[in-house]
Formats: structure tokens, C-alpha cells, sequence
């Protein structure tokens, strides 16, 4: 859909298909920002500036996608005319800065099972709230182990092994490729028992004399 140094002039709707708007980073492993869903607006970077600047992002379409580009100026002036479209516009970017807090959140958890699993969480939510779903305790997402990766900043075999743990335990199921089934009870019941992973053990130094000597460093 664009890249790094296309210009910002534009923001689009999305009519049918999946985006994926990522990190621009050619030297580093890139990591997913937002995933676009029909009906929503994506590339709105472009009002953070009175001047057209470069995007800085890649958005790439996941599959077969068709989206309305709309000149930001126009956008500008029918928004001012329209307070139902400012009013769901805002609800939308509102809602977008919730989703990157809670991707943040996801992201300081160190360990891969939790890490992962939150995430699944959170996607399994999102299709919630679109009203989505068809039992409650078990959301379906369409999401590949490529995707995940991405979004989790981990690697694709890493996401591969932590997802074979997952359905060993049944709490994911893959219907297929790209689609998961997320048993969200369960799931969140296993991650509020499982610790984090990175907490360290601190041995008290207190009343310990500790000696006043010069340390020799050799490479």
C-alpha cells in the first residue's frame, strides 16, 4: 500500500481485505503496528503535520484488499462539515490508543507463553467487541504464525514452538492455516498462574563486610 518514503498526503479506508501497517526498519526484525479490518481508516499519521511528510511505516495487504484514498485536505473539509464523522473518527483513533497500550503492555512480558497468549487475548477481544464470534469462550482469530510474530516482536520459529505448547495444553486450536481458536477462559486461567519470566533472586547484603580491594580487568 506504501512505503517508508512515500508521502503522507492521503488517508484511506479500507472496503474489503486485511492490512498490515509495520515498523520500517531493512537491518531489524520489523514489527506490526496495527491490523487494518474492513471498514476502518488507516494512514491518519498524516494529520500529526500541517506539511505532507514521508509515511515512515509499510502497510502491506495480508490478502486480497480494496481500499477509498482520500486527499487529506478533502478529508479536512468534510470533516469540518460533519460532526458525526469527526465524532466516529475520534472514536476510532481513541480506540487505536487504547490498542497500542495494551500492545505495550503485551510487549513487557518477557516470556514467550505469556507474551504470545496475551496477545492471542487481546486479538480475541478485539473480534469481541466487532461482534465477531460465535460461543463465548472460544473466539476465533484470523491470524498467521507469521503475524504473530510480528506483532509479538519474536521470531517466527519461536512463535511456532510456543504455539504447539499452547494446543498441547488446549488452550489454542488451528482450524487452519492463518486462523486460530482461542479457548479464552482457559487461557487466561493459565497465565494468571504461570509466573513471568525475568524476575531474579537478590541475596541480601545486609551487615556483610565486603573487602576494599582494586579489580584487575584482563580482555
Amino acid at each position: 500500500m506504501w512505503q517508508p518514503d512515500d508521502v503522507a498526503d492521503c488517508i484511506y479506508f479500507l472496503q474489503k481485505g486485511r492490512v498490515m501497517l509495520m515498523t520500517a526498519m531493512p537491518h531489524e526484525r520489523p514489527v506490526a503496528l496495527h491490523t487494518i479490518e474492513p471498514d476502518h481508516p488507516f494512514g491518519e499519521s498524516c494529520l500529526c503535520s500541517r506539511r505532507p511528510d514521508t509515511r515512515g511505516t509499510t502497510a502491506h495487504a495480508l490478502v486480497e484488499s480494496e481500499a477509498l484514498e482520500i486527499k487529506i485536505s478533502s478529508f479536512r473539509s468534510y470533516l469540518r462539515e460533519n460532526q458525526a464523522a469527526l465524532d466516529a473518527f475520534m472514536f476510532t483513533l481513541c480506540a487505536r490508543l487504547k490498542e497500542a497500550s495494551h500492545r505495550i503492555e503485551v510487549m513487557a512480558h518477557r516470556g514467550a507463553e505469556q507474551r504470545l497468549g496475551r496477545l492471542l487475548l487481546r486479538l480475541a477481544a478485539s473480534r469481541e467487541r466487532q461482534g465477531r464470534v460465535g460461543r463465548r469462550d472460544r473466539v476465533t482469530v484470523p491470524v498467521s504464525h507469521n503475524e504473530l510474530a510480528q506483532m509479538g516482536g519474536m521470531s517466527r520459529p519461536h512463535v511456532t514452538v510456543t504455539m504447539g505448547r499452547l494446543r498441547a495444553r488446549g488452550l489454542v486450536d488451528t482450524e487452519r492455516e492463518g486462523v486460530v481458536r482461542v479457548d479464552v477462559a482457559s487461557l487466561t486461567d493459565y497465565l494468571a498462574r504461570v509466573p513471568r519470566a525475568g524476575g531474579r533472586k537478590r541475596a541480601s547484603a545486609r551487615g556483610a563486610q565486603l573487602p576494599n580491594r582494586s579489580v584487575k580487568r584482563t580482555d
